[in-house]
């Protein structure tokens, strides 16, 4: 049937069904819309979309329809639960657990003096030690992490940014005392800070300088370790902040440009480093507009890879994601009702095509997840993976006419957003005028007022709210967990050989006061050395000195 005649047969049941029900029974609101501000029609109908050149096949340019050309027929998404807290052994304890309850790889969270780096004992960490992660000084704080887990077989995601090439130089030093070459390593280090500068705030040195160290991780993971993820271009903290599914593909695409430019311009080929690169986005509620999201930031990263960087590798022009549901959705009220939201957000993430995902837990609005809790977000995975039959069937929303028709839309956006920021000068400019700053709380604060008009229904919160208490268990972090610390921080300090030390940190302040010195083999040198990560920061802050926030009116 012609286009002409679906828009014929479209009027006719407009007129002669539709018209007479909405007379009887009005539709809830005059306008339906994503939390991007795109209305959403009553209807989709098929359009004169170019299959080939829009959506292509699995594993085929734009990547439209998924990266992998059998996608979960060959291998589900590796199923991921973020955590760390208290001391090395504490989290120790929590991934070997996680491992036995079939949990596929690990993914490291590290408390804010680590993120910050600062010691243990340093003023700026006290009651901080071990609270939102684990603690990491050393390199014999790593090595009590990973103990009895072999880094060969399992693949591991590190959230690090500002101090990204410490932990990662740890991570390396770890592996070559398991006997484990560093091109044999899999995994992801964050190691975006862009996104820090607009909505997290773990920071240390100003953006010239931080884009160094990035860029020179990429150089290092391109020629030691190739299998490595040398970014996870972040989108989900600024979608935590309060973006729009719109805003977080444009933003987090135009971070990504602005990285592909800095290693271009440092030297690197673009198929040296592309292939290494990764994102990782937030999964709403919006169901519809959440596959669409990720299906359009696909389709949208092939042709910037291709067309603006000749990229002639295809694992350059393929985004690969990981995903987490959105913590900023969960609600200390009626928790129990937050594993529903969190069942929704990890189907519409591997319906999306996710290559990893990491579900929240039930009581993450109120602390650290628990065993239990930490288990049915596990078991939430599971069920999507081995018994929903949504894994057998490569992009089963393909060919959706609202799927389809989202995604375009999507896409549309946020391109035009993407050259907002182009025409500013590129991301690093666009923060520095604060206009990304911007745009993310004046969507913050569109979406807050519409949840205190009950434009937006907030279950539990705002409407069908109930009055009883739930008791929720709730996991603590000992006080003793910092003092304990502090001491063992003091044994490695006593124990090594400072002259070393002073070797090594004297070889990374020449390096970092060159140009052209790569800053990744002189850190891994200082890591060897038990130098702590506060020590090697210091250094680094020694020479680059430290980045003041700007206001942003």
């Amino acid at each position: 049937m012609s286009d002409d005649a679906i828009l014929s047969e479209k009027e006719k049941w407009e007129k002669e069904t539709l018209d007479k029900v909405i007379k009887k029974r009005p539709e809830r609101r005059d306008r339906f819309e994503l939390t991007s501000g795109i209305e959403v029609e009553r209807l989709y109908t098929p359009g004169d979309m170019d299959y080939i050149s829009e959506l292509g096949f699995p594993g085929s340019f734009p990547y439209t329809r998924g990266v992998q050309p059998t996608m979960y027929r060959g291998r589900l998404w590796t199923m991921r639960q973020y955590a760390g807290f208290g001391t090395a052994d504490d989290t120790n304890k929590r991934y070997r657990y996680l491992l036995e309850q079939g949990q596929t790889g690990l993914s490291v969270a590290f408390d804010l003096p680590t993120q910050m780096g600062y010691d243990s004992d340093h003023p700026m960490s006290l009651g901080e030690v071990g609270r939102v992660g684990v603690v990491i000084d050393t390199l014999e704080d790593m090595e009590r992490l990973f103990d009895s887990i072999p880094l060969g077989k399992v693949s591991t995601s590190m959230t690090i940014n500002s101090t990204a090439a410490v932990l990662l130089a740890m991570y390396v030093a770890v592996a070559k005392k398991q006997g484990v070459e560093a091109k044999d390593l899999r995994g992801t280090v964050q190691n975006d800070v862009l996104k820090e500068y607009v909505a997290r705030g773990t920071y240390i040195y100003p953006p010239k300088h931080s884009m160094r160290l990035i860029t020179d991780i990429f150089g290092y993971c391109s020629g030691e370790v190739p299998r490595w993820n040398a970014i996870s271009v972040s989108g989900y903290h600024m979608r935590e902040a309060g973006c729009t599914a719109v805003q977080e593909v444009a933003f987090t695409l135009a971070d990504a440009v602005e990285y592909v430019r800095a290693a271009i311009d440092a030297g690197l080929g673009v198929d040296d480093f592309g292939p290494n690169l990764s994102f990782f986005f937030c999964v709403h509620n919006n169901f519809l507009e959440e596959v669409a999201k990720f299906r359009a930031a696909r389709r949208m990263w092939a042709r910037i890879m291709k067309d603006e960087f000749g990229s002639a590798n295809p694992r350059s022009r393929m985004l690969r994601f990981h995903t987490q549901t959105a913590g900023c959705s969960l609600t200390a009220q009626q928790p129990d009702v937050n594993v529903v939201r969190v069942t929704i957000q990890a189907l519409a993430a591997v319906l999306g095509g996710t290559q990893s995902l990491h579900t929240n837990s039930r009581d993450e609005a109120l602390a650290l997840p628990t065993e239990e809790a930490v288990t049915i977000a596990l078991r939430t995975q599971q069920v999507i993976g081995y018994e929903s039959g949504v894994a057998e069937t490569i992009d089963p929303l393909g060919g959706s006419y609202a799927i389809e028709e989202l995604t375009d839309r999507i896409e549309e956006e946020a391109a035009a957003l993407m050259k907002q920021v182009a025409d500013l000068g590129g991301m690093v400019k666009a923060i520095e005028h604060g206009f990304v700053q911007r745009e993310i709380q004046k969507a913050s604060y569109q979406y807050q007022l519409e949840v205190e008009k009950k434009e937006r229904v907030v279950v539990g919160v705002n409407d069908f709210v109930s009055g009883e208490d739930v008791e929720v268990p709730i996991l603590r972090i000992d006080p003793e967990v910092e003092r304990s610390q502090r001491e063992r921080l003091d044994k490695v300090k006593e124990g090594r050989d400072a002259a070393e030390v002073e070797r090594t940190l004297g070889r990374l302040e020449d390096a970092a006061k060159s140009t052209d010195d790569n800053l990744v083999e002189p850190i891994i040198d200082a890591v060897r050395a038990y130098a702590t990560i506060g020590e090697i920061s210091d250094t680094l802050r020694k020479v680059f000195g430290e980045y003041k926030e700007q206001v942003v009116v």
